[in-house]
């Protein structure tokens, strides 16, 4: 029972932080979206998209998933004829790159610099689309759309309409929040009370350490690739405080997971789209592989210039 109160508090604690974060940005992005700025905002992107290899609407949807969410975006693809190759673009472009706003702010609070997570995610949404439309010559057939539940806007009236859905989708976010940082906090607390995290940070070890990262950043990566971003940044808020994690390790923990979290849903919510799902999960686990491993890699190599520049300076 104490572990299970303990733990409850420390995932009551978490739910705080991140929701003072989550509740404002939902409740104004939610109204935004029953103004006419998401519409300009799209307007003005639709003559990139050709770059890429997409049709000037296709900007609609990349700006709800970015702005708002999966489900938005999704349901926006539904309204488009478009190729299986242009619908697999945009789901590889929103799996780097979506909700943007809570899930970077999210990372701030955890001390990641805004510019490091937007140029990331941005980046590697842009870079990917422009590989797989420069090297994939196939998917020209007319992309076959299946049944997918949607978190569509609703009607309202008003501003009035559009603050109270701003503030249930607020309050909606918060709630699904604690529902999932809550128990993963309690469990969390179980196996470090009964030894089982240093166990799983050996299970881990082998991985961690391809990536140049430390023992102690494996339970927030576990979190991060299972339920998401946001919530492996509740893990590490707490795992900062009592795992000493270092700054180094922090930033190669989070270039992962914006590379690569919620691996299960954000994967099967592409299956109704008529999209082969596979290669878009290989390509996200592969690119945070593989950024991560560089970017520690051009880290360890300054860090050893930048002690025998000391070293030097010592000497003489």
């Amino acid at each position: 029972m104490e572990m299970l109160k303990k733990g409850l508090k420390v995932g009551l604690k978490t739910t705080w932080t991140l929701g003072k974060i989550i509740f404002p940005i939902t409740l104004i992005i939610t109204i935004l979206g029953f103004t006419p700025f998401l519409d300009w905002l799209a307007s003005m992107l639709a003559p990139l998209m050709g770059w890429i290899g997409l049709p000037g609407e296709a900007a609609i949807p990349l700006v709800l998933g970015n702005v708002l969410n999966l489900y938005a975006a999704i349901g926006a693809i539904l309204s488009m004829d478009l190729t299986v190759k242009e619908v697999f673009i945009l789901a590889v472009m929103l799996s780097f790159s979506h909700n943007l706003f809570v899930e970077s702010a999210v990372a701030v609070k955890v001390g990641i610099r805004m510019s490091v997570v937007l140029a990331v995610r941005l980046g590697l949404a842009l870079f990917s689309a422009l590989m797989i439309h420069w090297i994939w010559q196939g998917g020209a057939n007319q992309a076959q759309y299946g049944f997918v539940s949607q978190e569509g806007q609703s009607t309202v009236n008003g501003w009035e309409g559009a603050v109270w859905e701003g503030l249930t989708s607020a309050i909606m976010g918060v709630v699904q929040l604690a529902l999932v940082v809550i128990p993963i906090m309690v469990f969390i607390q179980v196996m470090k009370d009964l030894n089982w995290l240093q166990v799983f940070s050996k299970w881990m070890s082998p991985f961690t350490k391809m990536l140049g990262i430390r023992e102690n950043t494996s339970t927030t990566l576990a979190s991060g690739i299972i339920f998401g971003l946001a919530f492996g940044a509740g893990v590490m808020i707490q795992a900062i405080k009592e795992d000493n994690v270092k700054k180094k390790d922090l930033y190669l923990v989070f270039i992962f997971l914006v590379a690569c979290h919620a691996v299960i849903e954000d994967t099967l919510i592409f299956i109704p789209l008529g999209i082969p799902v596979l290669p878009l999960l290989l390509i996200r686990l592969v690119t945070a592989v593989l950024l991560t491993i560089l970017i520690a890699y051009i880290w360890n190599k300054s860090e050893k210039r930048e002690f025998a520049r000391k070293e030097a300076t010592y000497d003489y």
